[in-house]
């Protein structure tokens, strides 16, 4: 009897699981480096260490109306940052922003007062005003391809001139006269100097403000077309050109929100102290540049957020009253800031190229 044998199939082992091979497209960095890859996280980092140091060297700090007092001074920075961090994103910056400021509040103020006519009119001709600083400093950036810092520090010396001259021929003084009494003096105030109680604790309408707009700036630059459109330019106008973004309609928008935001805060001084000294607002735009680039918008732009500012702005507004708390001779304010400028910039320098590196 023959017995016929069957050949069983070979069984192939698989291969044991080995590490997979990634490129460097594919490779996932770790949450630490993806945290540190965003912009606002450093100055996250810098604002908390600065109030926990002025919790302990300023006991005045842990007060809660002390607190409303570095917020407030904080927001009056913060409002007028945001659009200049915004502008900077978008590849350019404004010399001219804190004089500005005064100039929308003399306008309002001296048109009101010396036509005798509602303080409304004059809140409306100065943001007409503010406006067209804003788009005469965008077009001419965009048509005549001049660096932004040549054209608004020409403006920022037209500004400041003009604010001393014409409040001079106007009033005879270097300040314009109280407007206090004028109609609609009490409705402006309620609307851009207020406050509101939290506590027991009275809180300047800034701060809720400077809040609502960082919100909006924030959701403007990572959910619309014109965030995009902003980091695009800012990044390189010539390929976002390319692909059909509006490079001149952005490029001069982004400068009238500076003036845009130069009238509301030149609101606020305005029916904050009834009166406008002409030649204040000269310095102050650096305080605006360095609280955005503290908040990690870059110079050279196309890199930044809306979130990193406020942080920037509070830095700037916790020190400025920190040092009085802690009654520390105030000179040491303009160090101290450049000290956080220059510590920033190495810190936000360190943090991209760890971000970025393999």
């Amino acid at each position: 009897m023959s017995m016929t044998q069957h050949a069983e199939p070979a069984v192939e082992t698989p291969p044991a699981p080995g590490p997979k091979e990634t490129d460097g497209r594919t490779t996932q960095r770790s949450l630490a480096l993806r945290l540190l890859a965003r912009p606002e996280v450093g100055v996250f980092l810098g604002a908390a260490a600065v109030y926990v140091f002025f919790l302990i060297a300023a006991p005045p700090v842990r007060d809660g109306s002390s607190m409303a007092t570095v917020l407030y001074q904080s927001s009056t920075i913060g409002i007028m940052t945001l659009p200049v961090a915004l502008l900077m994103i978008g590849g350019e910056f404004d010399l001219s922003a804190g004089v500005a400021v005064i100039t929308s509040a003399l306008t309002a103020s001296m048109l009101a007062y010396q036509l005798t006519v509602n303080v409304w009119v004059g809140v409306v001709a100065a943001l007409v005003v503010s406006l067209a600083i804003g788009f005469f400093n965008g077009w001419m950036v965009v048509k005549t391809g001049l660096p932004s810092f040549l054209v608004t520090l020409g403006t920022f010396l037209i500004l400041q001139g003009a604010n001393l001259a014409v409040t001079k021929l106007v009033t005879t003084n270097v300040a314009t006269d109280d407007i206090s009494n004028m109609d609609g003096f009490d409705q402006a105030r309620k609307i851009f100097a207020s406050s509101f109680d939290i506590g027991g604790v009275q809180v300047k309408i800034t701060v809720f403000y400077w809040l609502v707009f960082a919100a909006l700036a924030t959701w403007v630059l990572l959910r619309t077309k014109y965030g995009n459109w902003i980091f695009a330019v800012g990044g390189n106008k010539d390929s976002a050109r390319a692909v059909g973004v509006p490079v001149t309609f952005t490029k001069i928008s982004l400068f009238m929100l500076v003036g845009l935001g130069a009238w509301f805060v030149g609101m606020h001084q305005l029916f904050t102290f009834n009166t406008v000294q002409s030649g204040e607002g000269v310095g102050i735009e650096l305080i605006y540049i360095s609280a955005a680039v503290i908040g990690g918008c870059l110079l050279t732009g196309g890199y930044g957020s809306a979130i990193g500012p406020v942080f920037g702005a509070f830095m700037f507004g916790m020190v400025q009253q920190g040092i009085v708390y802690a009654g520390w001779n105030p000179d040491w304010f303009k160090a101290f800031l450049g000290v956080m400028l220059l510590g920033a910039v190495l810190i936000n320098l360190w943090v991209r190229q760890s971000a970025t590196r393999r």
